[in-house]
């Protein structure tokens, strides 16, 4: 375990209390880094502690998360005392109800289309681990034709399901110039195909194809350039990671 201070600013929503606010990570968990995208996004300080994840977890860990799995965020903020909420897409929405930005997660209420907003976020999410996400780590597996055949599957759902949802995006999800929830919680799993393309764990074609979709090339070379998403990232060390979990060579 380790820990250190981030953040640049703090953003106090309990009567201009600033949250104190303990991020249980790991850096190579794609899980773990949306929530560290959504603080950075929303500008919130907070300490960071992180949780080895190639060796059992200690009790002290177990007792803040009983699954044992990061993220875990704890916050005081003046009216909530050392509250845990576990699990990365609860973690991310929960900061981004508590800590509002009309740009990233506009609250409900804002105007009349702010409820229209969060829907088509939340559509875009699903979307994307419903349609592409799950087909990125069978091509990891396949050998010989079948690699680049369902690298071409990944494609063809891409141009289906995703790149429609990216008109006017600029360069972000529904128009937006800075990032949003849709970005926290995808990026992670986008900026991995370009790593594990480029480590030989998926074919070359795949970049070269998704590149091609001139919405989701543009989308995607901005999450590859936001700091908040590249923050802790090491492209070559989480290919190396996933690779010996998973049992791969380089093809």
């Amino acid at each position: 375990m380790s820990t250190q201070i981030n953040g640049n600013k703090a953003n106090g929503a309990s009567g201009g209390i600033s949250p104190k606010i303990t991020f249980y990570t790991n850096h190579a968990c794609p899980w773990a880094q949306r929530a560290q995208i959504t603080l950075k996004a929303l500008g919130l300080s907070y300490e960071e502690v992180i949780i080895p994840l190639d060796r059992p977890r200690e009790q002290w860990y177990l007792e803040i998360n009983p699954r044992g799995l990061v993220p875990s965020v704890k916050i005081s903020n003046g009216i909530l005392h050392d509250e845990i909420v576990t699990e990365s897409a609860i973690v991310s929405t929960f900061l981004a109800d508590s800590y509002p930005s009309s740009a990233f997660w506009p609250p409900s209420h804002e105007s009349p289309t702010s409820a229209l907003t969060r829907a088509r976020i939340t559509f875009f999410v699903d979307t994307w681990f419903s349609k592409v996400s799950s087909l990125s780590y069978p091509i990891m597996r396949a050998e010989g034709s079948e690699w680049d055949e369902k690298a071409r599957e990944l494609v063809k759902a891409v141009e289906k399901e995703i790149e429609p949802l990216l008109e006017g995006a600029a360069p972000f999800f529904g128009g937006s110039t800075v990032i949003t929830l849709a970005e926290a919680l995808t990026a992670p799993f986008v900026i991995r195909l370009q790593t594990f393309s480029e480590a030989g764990y998926l074919p070359s074609s795949l970049l070269k194809d998704l590149k091609a979709l001139p919405n989701y090339s543009k989308w995607s070379e901005a999450l590859s350039t936001e700091k908040s998403v590249t923050l802790n990232y090491d492209g070559p060390s989480i290919a190396k990671l996933t690779a010996q979990k998973m049992n791969l060579k380089g093809k």
